[in-house]
């Protein structure tokens, strides 16, 4: 069993940055992450995801690519989400997700979900 805590939202400008983590209850080195996020009145979508070990794969949705990068720390059981160059269209709320499956961007194949971090981007 595995407890996601995502933590690091809040209100940036527009151009302006966040970091957002997820820590997680238990070990987290044989999971693959992964960030999905979901905005007012949409769908939940998937943002990006790393590979479990050494995370040596890595996917992002095309709207965030050299934007957003994804990391972790098996030693720390934590996952980041860097945000940089933020836009309005990126306010969401932000979930970590794990898988112990092969890392993929679908969010049904995640069995273990946060809560939840609301990121805002005024325009």
């Amino acid at each position: 069993q595995v407890q996601l805590v995502e933590s690091g939202g809040g209100l940036a400008q527009a151009g302006g940055s966040l970091r957002l983590s997820c820590v997680a209850s238990g070990r987290i080195y044989g999971y693959a992450m992964g960030w999905f996020r979901q905005a007012p009145g949409k769908e939940r979508e998937f943002v990006a995801a790393i590979s479990w070990s050494d995370g040596s794969t890595i996917y992002y949705i095309d709207s965030v690519k050299g934007r957003f990068t994804i990391s972790r720390d098996n030693a720390k059981n934590t996952a980041y989400l860097q945000m940089n160059s933020l836009k309005p269209e990126d306010t969401a709320v932000y979930y970590c997700a794990a898988s112990s499956r092969p890392v993929t961007q679908v969010a049904r194949m995640y069995e273990y979900w946060g809560q939840g971090t609301r990121v805002t981007v005024p325009s």
